[in-house]
């Protein structure tokens, strides 16, 4: 697949500005040079190198994880979670990319704990079953917010990876609603019924 190039599309609209005389055809019928940004040839586009994209994708991340953090641990005082927060973004196409906001454990259906994770991307996909974790990607949609249990990596490089014996394939949720994401946390996070009964029905 070819690499995917990235240029700046504001600097390009800008110098598409309507041009009132050709900088030359004004230099011929008055003899003056005009300095105007207007009257200059359209420049280049400026194109972004990936490490460059990827540094504005991972911004927008973290301040996208930082504002749902404070939502959650804004609900009751009884329900907090710890600020857990990084991002990464996709190899090949680092304007995509997911942030952990963070992490806890919980009695989980039947599951007597289950320890999990909670995030953000900039797009929307499956959660793959093998190595690949996500999958079959679309940017229709601008987030996707999701929770996985996780489990201690058996890969050295990996501290934690994906607890596919939660069921069948480790993902307790996954939506692009924020309100119905944060629904979902606080009643992963609430300590007892009568807590996730009010949750419910909000």
């Amino acid at each position: 697949m070819a690499k995917l190039r990235y240029f700046d599309a504001k600097e390009t609209s800008r110098s598409q500005e309507p041009q009132l005389v050709a900088a030359h055809s004004e230099f011929l019928r008055t003899g003056r040079i005009p300095r105007e940004r207007r009257h200059w040839l359209a420049e280049e586009k400026r194109y972004f190198t990936h490490d460059e994209v990827a540094a504005k994708t991972g911004r927008k991340l973290q301040v996208a994880g930082e504002k749902t953090h404070q939502h959650i641990n804004g609900f009751h005082h009884s329900i907090q979670f710890p600020k857990m927060i990084f991002h990464r973004t996709l190899e090949d196409s680092p304007h995509l990319g997911y942030c952990h906001v963070t992490a806890a454990r919980t009695k989980f259906a039947h599951y007597d704990e289950v320890s999990w994770a909670f995030y953000i991307a900039n797009f929307y996909s499956d959660i793959g079953e093998n190595d690949n974790f996500f999958e079959r990607i679309d940017v229709g949609y601008s987030r996707m917010y999701f929770a996985v249990a996780i489990k201690p990596g058996e890969d050295s490089q990996e501290k934690m990876a994906i607890d596919r014996s939660v069921r069948g394939n480790g993902l307790l949720f996954r939506t692009h609603d924020p309100q119905a994401a944060i629904r979902n946390i606080l009643l992963l996070g609430a300590r007892n019924e009568q807590l996730r009964e009010i949750i419910r029905q909000l």
